[in-house]
């Protein structure tokens, strides 16, 4: 029984390490899913059932933790998206946009600071962006374009 939650518990780690585009959430979210899972299959049935029971919830959790770890990480660009875009519409250049998601305690800013027509007659706007993971803010810079649709794309 211990040797075959080694091996299932060995196998998850490998499989979320594997994964690419995974945020800290969505490892989180398979390794506390697998245990949960797994210890819940311990509970069902005795041998062969509960070895079985065991590595079914084990991998069903580990599955469904992934998806609520990749749903919050979905959350924060969700949130910095959402500022982008009213920032580009509606800011002056140098007045920020603010977002913060209550449920991951992530945030971040985002200022247009130069607007200008590209040679295509795109408005254009570049840009100044900080996020904050973890209490450790990152910063990037960048220019969005005006897509014929009225929604802005970062270009670069």
């Amino acid at each position: 029984m211990k040797r075959m939650l080694v091996i299932l518990l060995t196998a998850v780690l490998a499989v979320s390490g594997c994964a690419t585009g995974s945020g800290p959430k969505e490892t989180g979210g398979t390794l506390i899913g697998a245990a949960g899972g797994g210890l819940l299959g311990a509970q069902v049935g005795k041998g062969r059932g509960q070895l079985v029971a065991v590595a079914v919830g084990t991998l069903a959790g580990a599955l469904i933790g992934q998806e609520v770890g990749r749903t919050l990480d979905r959350a924060d660009r969700m949130w910095m998206e959402r500022s982008a875009q009213q920032a580009l519409e509606y800011n002056r250049s140098h007045q920020a946009s603010t977002w913060h998601n209550p449920d991951s305690g992530n945030s971040g800013s985002f200022t247009p600071v130069r607007t200008y027509q590209a040679a295509q007659g795109q408005h254009c706007r570049e840009y100044a962006q900080t996020v904050t993971i973890g209490g450790q803010p990152q910063q990037a810079y960048g220019t969005a374009c005006r897509q014929p649709d009225g929604s802005w794309m970062i270009v670069r």
